[in-house]
């Protein structure tokens, strides 16, 4: 996961960011990062999701950055409780994969709500792989998660490039990273 964040948060414009809301922000880890390493000390940071033992440990680990972190439990929809236009950058790590593709057709549209009209949506999720190695270790896992969704926690590779298109998405920035056999893409987009 590290090498594929790295390369979301050199790509995504976070030293200019104003308001970041992240999707699915589990322990809060990355929001550590960002808010401790990368944002303005006037950017303001938002993250929801589902579990409240998550949300919990993230308002724990946050708790220096005050009134600049919020974090929110939601019902675990991607509905999102923000007005329209709040956010100059949407983060979702490791979170699409789980999702139905109605539910990530849903959450595109949330974002371009959520988003200034010069917002980035900054994304990683597991994909294809491109090689031999990469090809084989995505279709087992694509298998396995068809056959055992459980053994690979609920997570699939996707391809976004589709969903992104289909919302009218501009994408600026596609990088795919692999470890250790997994394929990770990193995408920066912007709205048309």
């Amino acid at each position: 996961e590290e090498p594929a964040i790295r390369e979301m948060i050199t790509h995504g414009g976070f030293r200019q960011a104003h308001a970041v809301f992240e999707f699915g922000l589990g322990t809060g880890r990355l929001a550590e990062k960002l808010l401790g390493q990368y944002l303005p000390s006037y950017c303001l940071y938002q993250g929801v999701d589902f579990s409240q033992a998550m949300v919990a440990l993230s308002r724990q680990r946050l708790e220096p950055w005050g009134h600049r972190a919020l974090v929110q439990c939601t019902d675990g929809g991607v509905t999102l409780p923000v007005g329209d236009g709040t956010y100059d950058r949407f983060v979702a790590t490791y979170v699409l994969e789980i999702l139905t593709e109605e539910q990530i057709r849903d959450l595109l549209i949330e974002a371009r709500r959520i988003l200034t009209t010069d917002g980035a949506l900054c994304l990683v999720n597991l994909t294809f792989g491109e090689g031999a190695l990469t090809k084989l270790v995505s279709s087992a896992w694509q298998w396995l998660h068809r056959v055992r969704p459980l053994w690979v926690g609920g997570c699939r590779p996707i391809r976004l490039k589709k969903y992104l298109l289909e919302h009218n998405w501009r994408i600026v920035y596609r990088y795919p990273v692999t470890a250790f056999g997994i394929t990770s893409e990193v995408i920066i987009a912007k709205p048309r």
